[in-house]
């Protein structure tokens, strides 16, 4: 059965209120949630030190057509780079370094969440 938009999103909303606690617990600072312009979204903005954090966080339910993290083309971690760059700019924010990071999250029926962070992965 396929899964409808309102419940594709409400996994995704769930899947980044657990990655925003991950990171957190990590110790980077969230600074913006669903960040969007017109080049595209981030799922969430953070701090870590004088790195700017952008973090592309991918829930599933299972692992049945690869890992979570296998959809961070080239292509998309250099659209992250450049949403980053967007993100500081609109929010007149300096940096040391940006980075990309991935938080996948799978969900698996009767099982408890699992998280995996990749940090500096793109």
């Amino acid at each position: 059965m396929t899964a409808t938009y309102g419940q594709r999103k409400a996994l995704g909303d769930y899947g980044e209120r657990l990655a925003e606690r991950e990171l957190e617990r990590q110790g980077l600072e969230v600074l913006d949630r669903n960040w969007r312009c017109e080049q595209g979204e981030i799922d969430i903005v953070a701090r870590h030190g004088g790195a700017l954090v952008v973090c592309e966080v991918k829930t599933r339910t299972s692992d049945r057509y690869g890992a979570p993290v296998e959809a961070i083309t080239p292509s998309k971690a250099a659209r992250l780079h450049r949403l980053g760059f967007a993100w500081a700019k609109a929010h007149e924010t300096t940096f040391d370094e940006l980075r990309v990071d991935v938080v996948c999250v799978l969900l698996a029926p009767r099982s408890a969440a699992v998280l995996t962070y990749y940090p500096g992965l793109a």
